[in-house]
């Protein structure tokens, strides 16, 4: 039996824990030795649930994060994303020294992880072998973030030379992308080539949709006890503030949207933020909405009409896989770049939001009440998701994951594994 340790960039959102926990549970369950690092507050009740064990903070105190979350919110590309989190090079060398205490204490034979840049630098440093779960569009071959502009624009920020420093303190070569780092000994890509499309030269493996629900899981009895002959919507915010102050990435917008603009629809509305609250600012939610903190994400996907949701890649996997559409309201080119590729698909519509002079983002409430409109009356989007769904399922998801990060950890034991730099 092998001993794997997963690893994310630890936002306090449950996207990256969503598609690694169920990879993690089962290598578990076929008698591995498996442990989670993310000490998030949200990402650390999925892991719980899953009944992982999510390791401890070590002794090293964790930096205090600089970053530039506008220039995060904005990023063309994930070099660009990179620059604005890791653009102090003193957090970075801390938080990469944390990292590298978490690998080093638990002694893995493989670290398996999504979108962790310094943990990917931590497991080259100490030469243990990687493995890389990615959705296309940050995956170092991709188009970016805003691929539908075709053109990266010169000059834009990289991290490249502060992660450079870091690197060569623990005599690895530089890299001319800091992108470079997230491509494993092995990438695994979330979604499919319609999905998440990347150049025939990738060097990747595509597994298809991952989606964390227990096995057992249900919905509760009042969700399926509501109104069939009324439009059900879902609406999904993640995380909807990620401070006690704004910030350009918060997703509470989705929320105000949903209250103004389907607060007197004849419509039901079930609102789920992860684990996370409804800010008290929101006030009083309309009769027709229940909030519950976190629902089983793929029932609730098939249970529903339509979904209304921040375009987070899990978000875009688990309606896609239910074949339901979506109206997506996305708060970051990230997110955008993941709705775009659903709208391509036919399977829903995006609206965009604005940004006030206070860093606030708002929407069109006529817009987005058209576009939900249009999204529940016409069967071809439910019909272009559905197409989507069957094309996803040809591709195995969290087992067919688990099976090929089993069998690459066979194969460490077997044969030299170069260093990745």
């Amino acid at each position: 039996m092998a001993k794997f340790l997963f690893t994310m960039m630890p936002a306090n959102d449950l996207g990256l824990p969503t598609r690694l926990v169920p990879i993690a549970r089962g290598l578990a369950d076929r008698g591995h030795q498996v442990a989670v690092f993310n000490p998030a507050p949200a990402p650390s009740k999925l892991i719980a649930e899953a009944g992982l064990p999510n390791l401890p903070m070590p002794s090293r105190p964790m930096p205090a994060p600089v970053m530039d979350l506008a220039q995060a919110g904005s990023a063309w590309d994930v070099e660009e994303f990179f620059a604005a989190v890791y653009l102090d090079e003193e957090a970075t060398r801390g938080e990469t020294a944390v990292y590298a205490d978490v690998i080093r204490d638990y002694d893995p034979e493989v670290v398996v992880d999504s979108f962790g840049l310094l943990t990917c630098l931590a497991a080259r440093a100490l030469e243990v072998p990687l493995v890389t779960v990615l959705q296309g569009n940050i995956h170092p071959a991709s188009d970016g973030f805003l691929w539908w502009k075709k053109d990266r624009p010169a000059g834009l920020p990289s991290a490249a030379a502060i992660i450079n420093k870091v690197a060569a303190e623990y005599g690895l070569r530089p890299v001319e992308r800091c992108a470079d780092l997230l491509a494993g000994n092995l990438s695994l890509i979330l979604g499919t080539p319609e999905t998440d499309p990347l150049p025939a030269s990738a060097n990747v493996k595509y597994v298809g949709p991952i989606v964390w629900q227990r096995q057992e899981a249900r919905l509760p009895e009042w969700v399926e006890a509501l109104d069939r002959h009324k439009p059900l919507i879902w609406v999904y915010s993640g995380n909807p503030r990620y401070s006690n102050a704004p910030t350009p990435i918060d997703s509470i917008v989705v929320i105000r949207a949903a209250i103004e603009a389907l607060g007197q629809m004849p419509v039901q509305v079930v609102l789920t933020t992860g684990y996370q609250g409804v800010p008290d600012e929101v006030g009083a939610l309309p009769p027709n909405f229940t909030h519950a903190a976190y629902l089983p994400g793929l029932a609730m996907a098939e249970r529903c009409d339509l979904m209304v949701h921040h375009g987070g890649h899990g978000s875009v996997m688990t309606g896609l896989l239910a074949g339901t559409p979506a109206v997506i309201v996305p708060t970051i080119t990230e997110r955008e770049s993941n709705a775009r590729r659903l709208v391509a698909a036919g399977a829903g519509e995006i609206v965009m939001p604005a940004t006030g002079a206070d860093g606030e983002k708002t929407i069109d409430a006529a817009e987005f009440g058209a576009a939900v409109n249009r999204v529940l009356k016409d069967a071809a989007y439910r019909h272009a998701a559905k197409r989507v769904s069957e094309s996803m399922r040809q591709y195995g998801g969290a087992k067919t994951a688990a099976d090929r990060v089993e069998q690459f950890a066979a194969g460490v034991g077997r044969q030299p594994l170069a260093r990745v730099r």
